[in-house]
Parts: C-alpha cells; sequence; structure tokens
C-alpha cells in the first residue's frame, strides 16, 4: 500500500474536530483516515501550526506555499507525489491512492447514528438520544435529518397504540355481543387470531401498512 501524508493548514489540534462549531467536511475526512487506517494503509497527518519544519523541508510542499501560498493547503502526498491540494478528497479517492478495496454500503456511520436516534425514540432513553446525537453532530448529520429519523420512529412507536384504540372504538361505537372465552379454550382462542396474534391468513387491515 502507498503511504499518504497529509499537509494540513494550521488548524487546533491534528484533526480541526474540536471546538463548538466543527466543520463537516473535517469530520468526514478524519472519519476516512480513520478508515483507511484500519485497512492497513500508511497514513501520516501533518499540522502547518505544530509542524512547520515538515513543510519547510518537503520539496514539493515548500513549492506550493511559495506559489499559491497557504491556499493550497491541504495538500495529500502519495508516496512523495503531490496528487491533490486546496480541498479534502474523498473516501473513494483516498482508496484509490490506497490501493485498498472500497466496498460501497449505504449502512454508513452517519446512518448508523440516525437508525440510533430513531431506537433511542422508540426505547425512551434519553441518554442513547444525547449521546447519539452527539455522534451523529460529529459526522456532520444535519439536524434535517436527524428531525426526519426522530419523526419517523416516533410514528412507527405510536402505530400500535393508534391500532388498538381503533379496535376499542370499532367494538364501543358498534358496541358488538360480548364473548367468553373460557381457560382451556384461551390458548385456541390466541391460536385463531384472539387476544395476542390474528388468525392464520387473517391480517387486520390496519397493518398492511406500517404507520
Amino acid at each position: 500500500m502507498n503511504k499518504i501524508q497529509v499537509f494540513d493548514p494550521a488548524m487546533c489540534c491534528n484533526t480541526g474536530v474540536c471546538g463548538p462549531e466543527v466543520d463537516p467536511s473535517l469530520v468526514t475526512f478524519a472519519a476516512d483516515l480513520e478508515w483507511l487506517n484500519a485497512q492497513g494503509a500508511e497514513v501520516e497527518r501533518i499540522n502547518l501550526g505544530q509542524q512547520p519544519q515538515v513543510f519547510v523541508q518537503h520539496d514539493a510542499i515548500r513549492q506550493l506555499l511559495e506559489t499559491q501560498g497557504e491556499t493550497a493547503l491541504p495538500a495529500i502526498v502519495v508516496d512523495g507525489e503531490v496528487k491533490q491540494c486546496g480541498h479534502y478528497p474523498s473516501r473513494i479517492q483516498l482508496a484509490e491512492w490506497a490501493h485498498v478495496p472500497l466496498e460501497t454500503s449505504l449502512f454508513t456511520d452517519e446512518v448508523a447514528e440516525l437508525v440510533a436516534l430513531g431506537a433511542a425514540i422508540a426505547s425512551n432513553c434519553e441518554p442513547c438520544f444525547k449521546f447519539h446525537y452527539d455522534q451523529a453532530r460529529k459526522l456532520g448529520v444535519t439536524d434535517a435529518d436527524m428531525r426526519r429519523a426522530v419523526d419517523l420512529a416516533q410514528r412507527v412507536k405510536e402505530a400500535p397504540t393508534r391500532d388498538v384504540l381503533e379496535l376499542a372504538h370499532r367494538y364501543l361505537d358498534k358496541q358488538p355481543p360480548s364473548t367468553t372465552v373460557s381457560v382451556t379454550a384461551a390458548g385456541d382462542a390466541r391460536s385463531e387470531g384472539g387476544c395476542c396474534a390474528p388468525a392464520p391468513g387473517k391480517v387486520p387491515a390496519a397493518s398492511a401498512k406500517c404507520c
């Protein structure tokens, strides 16, 4: 695998992912580098604010700074060759430069946090929601997307309540004849669609859609 060096502009820390307002592009790039490192690639980040001597000693980077100034940063160097400057590359580009196979998946870290937020709503877990909200923000997930996940989870969560209330209103409004199920027949009633399960092949109309 090729060695990838990232020459960052002056930042407060090695990744720039700190402080009250975090640049989403920095969060995404940090996650991409972490993924690349986990694949066995050799990755090094060099911060102009903390390691200026490395910039001076690297001929290609020094020339970039002399001709373009700090607008050339970040600069990505792969095995000594400058591959890109002025903005951060995508995970696909990093994988190509490092010769790492890239498996595409819809279940990204961002999606995982949205799923976790929905699960927190479903389970009424306040610590879970706070934790995954913070994680989602660090990954650059927008408030709008988080709200969609929360609204969808709430609709799913409320579906059983709506269904049973509709059932109650149907029974109470129409006043169906009272039926008594004996203890010995309770199991049969359940298997035939009684209290806990619908009869085989009979699906209530309310369950035809998710929520």
